[in-house]
């Protein structure tokens, strides 16, 4: 007799913006998204910057996880310029891209990327590059790539669940933290 499998989830940390940030983002890319000629536009409100991809863990690591982000360091808000559209054409998608990270984010990054490690878990170890996923499937470069220079200041981080449909992926969040203060001591 086999065990049952345990189940799993599709996880990954994420700075999530608000309602309006969001917006703004989708509002300074509308050109360009408007100008695709294929591909699929991520809906406005699962607009968001990866810290860290997980992809399919244990169902029973998600306390693990929670506590381990608990127990992060933090240096305060976090505020990210996107100012270009980035057309990737191995991974077929169009982004907001930041020319430049702010130290301190990418500092979390990396925090958090350890901190996973030394949990057991293997989180995509790619350094951090600042982007949000404007569209996908996208099988050509844009005839428009203009970005209104948008910026987006965060206060928290999340632990993020994604989960298939057939309209797309939908995202929910599983828990948040602060990016101010010290709850781990």
């Amino acid at each position: 007799m086999s065990l049952p499998k345990e189940a799993r989830r599709r996880l990954f940390f994420a700075l999530w913006p608000s309602a309006a940030m969001q917006e703004a983002l989708a509002s300074a890319a509308r050109r360009t998204i408007e100008s695709l000629r294929s591909g699929r536009p991520v809906p406005r409100g699962n607009l968001h910057l990866t810290l860290a991809f997980l992809g399919s863990v244990p169902e029973s690591s998600v306390e693990v996880l929670e506590d381990a982000a608990r127990r992060l360091d933090r240096a305060g808000a976090v505020t990210i310029t996107f100012d270009a559209i980035e057309y990737w054409a191995r991974a077929e998608i169009l982004c907001a891209a930041a020319r430049s990270a702010p130290q301190v984010a990418a500092a979390f990054a990396q925090t958090l990327k350890q901190a996973l490690l030394s949990n057991g878990f293997a989180p995509d170890l790619k350094p951090f590059r600042p982007h949000v996923t404007l569209a996908r499937q996208v099988r050509q470069r844009p005839s428009e790539c203009a970005l209104a220079q948008v910026s987006w200041t965060f206060g928290e981080f999340a632990l993020m669940e994604s989960r298939s449909s057939p309209e797309g992926s939908l995202y929910s969040v599983v828990a948040s933290w602060p990016l101010y203060g010290d709850e781990g001591s």
